[in-house]
């Protein structure tokens, strides 16, 4: 028993993270993470991708549809126009069921290719790539923007300093216009903004997502990604052994070393060598700094940049590629990856369900709305002439971006007198408000209160027609 039991630690050293031992200096430009470019197919298609998608956020809000803006989230109206649809406050459902589909979209591609979303999609990560590609441009390759940052002030350094903060800003500037221009007129927005016209809380608004796009895309960068976003915490309940994520290959890496391109990859194994030659451009390349070759990590966004940068490596050697690839667990392992599995079979059948019910919501909306209010300061009166009178005010809402012509009846009241117009026009996406009183022989009345019916009808443009019945009560004593 006096025998020691040998322990190897194996605690993961992270390589090229910001060193945490000085406090005052963490986040000085002389420990900030240096990314390298890196070419690749996986670069080219994210760079295409989002292209793809940076394109329609700059081009969608100068649309036209209708002769108005095609997708307006008009706040001030509390309406939002996505080109032939109207969304108002009555519609919260809709929207609620469209945060419900993009949420289980997203954990169902979670679930199956890892935080692909993370890596391609997110303008987080978008406009950190397109500010370092900026940064790149102005100041130089990895190497030489690191030895900038180590001289001294003068009269280079402080050129390509500010001509790259100037693009940052006239970036982040142009972002927060269209970003702005969502909610409110954009081309009104730019020429007013520009001409210095608009308003307080539109300059506000504007000022605000600009230090945000500036603060986050320029400065924070992986912070936003490990310490601010949720989304890195809680991924991981989403993996499961079949998930697919940008991993190394341990088995074929290890023992990792560098050595002469002349060794043939056959002899490897003979000489104690992985495949992996330790040359760190998986490092260097990574966008929030982590070491892939630790395994699996939170802060990994599954852009595939490592993979890139590991193939063209593996090339250069005239190794196999795939050292670091999109792999799960078990491929790892020497087993197979599962498609279909109950997590994944679960997510994709909720999804499913949810968009049927959203599709189902859209097909079965009405384009029209309507609200009746009682007089509340008499219950009835009655009139010169004997009858029994009940005042109400109808509120219709023409949820459509035409303006319709709408007829109004009353259902449930034999016998009635309607005062008030009953042929009303209404423009597109306005609520029309009328005064109007029903008036009937109590003759007519079995009992104090009677339910009676407003009737509004109209004639969509392809014809059909569209009815509301309106329930409220008629009194009488």
């Amino acid at each position: 028993m006096s025998e020691r039991i040998p322990v190897k630690d194996v605690t993961p050293v992270k390589v090229h993270q910001p060193d945490s031992s000085n406090q005052s200096i963490r986040y000085s430009s002389n420990n900030r993470i240096y990314v390298r470019s890196v070419s690749g197919p996986l670069e080219t298609f994210r760079r295409y991708f989002g292209f793809i998608f940076l394109g329609l956020f700059a081009l969608l809000p100068w649309i036209s549809y209708n002769n108005q803006q095609a997708i307006l989230f008009d706040l001030a109206e509390q309406r939002f126009n996505l080109f032939a649809l109207t969304l108002w406050p009555q519609d919260l459902t809709l929207l609620a069921y469209i945060f419900i589909v993009a949420a289980f979209a997203l954990f169902f591609v979670t679930t199956f290719a890892g935080r692909v979303w993370c890596g391609f999609m997110c303008p987080q990560t978008t406009w950190t790539y397109m500010f370092t590609w900026i940064e790149e441009k102005v100041e130089g390759s990895r190497h030489q923007r690191m030895a900038l940052d180590q001289r001294p002030l003068d009269t280079d350094k402080f050129v390509r300093k500010t001509f790259k903060h100037l693009l940052w800003v006239l970036l982040a500037l142009l972002t927060a216009l269209t970003f702005v221009g969502y909610f409110t007129p954009i081309a009104a927005l730019f020429t007013n903004f520009f001409t210095f016209n608009t308003g307080f809380w539109t300059t506000t608004w504007v000022i605000f997502f600009a230090a945000c796009t500036y603060g986050n895309a320029g400065w924070m960068r992986e912070i936003m990604c490990t310490h601010i976003c949720p989304y890195a915490r809680f991924q991981s309940v989403m993996f499961d052994k079949d998930t697919l994520t940008v991993a190394y290959d341990v088995s074929r890496g290890e023992r990792r070393g560098p050595r002469p391109r002349k060794i043939p990859h056959s002899e490897l194994a003979s000489k104690g060598l992985g495949d992996c030659i330790d040359c760190n451009l998986c490092v260097q390349v990574c966008p929030t700094g982590i070491d892939i070759r630790n395994g699996l990590q939170y802060e990994c966004i599954n852009c595939g940049a490592c993979v890139d940068a590991c193939n063209g490596v593996m090339e250069k050697m005239n190794y196999p590629k795939g050292l670091i690839r999109f792999s799960s667990e078990a491929q790892l392992q020497g087993g197979t990856t599962k498609i279909l599995r109950p997590k994944l079979v679960g997510y994709a059948f909720v999804l499913v369900v949810m968009l049927g019910i959203l599709i189902a919501n859209f097909l079965l909306r009405s384009s029209l709305e309507v609200d009746i209010i009682r007089d509340r300061n008499s219950l009835y009166r009655e009139t010169n002439d004997g009858l029994i009178e009940n005042v109400y005010t109808i509120k219709i809402l023409n949820k459509s971006q035409q303006r319709r012509q709408y007829h109004i009846d009353i259902e449930g009241l034999p016998d009635y007198r309607f005062t008030g117009e009953q042929q009303i026009s209404v423009k597109g996406g306005e609520i029309f408000s009328i005064p109007v009183s029903i008036a009937t022989d109590a003759y007519n009345l079995n009992a104090p209160v009677t339910e009676i019916h407003f009737k509004v009808s109209t004639q969509t443009e392809e014809g059909d027609m569209v009815t509301v019945l309106e329930p409220t009560n008629f009194l009488y004593r």
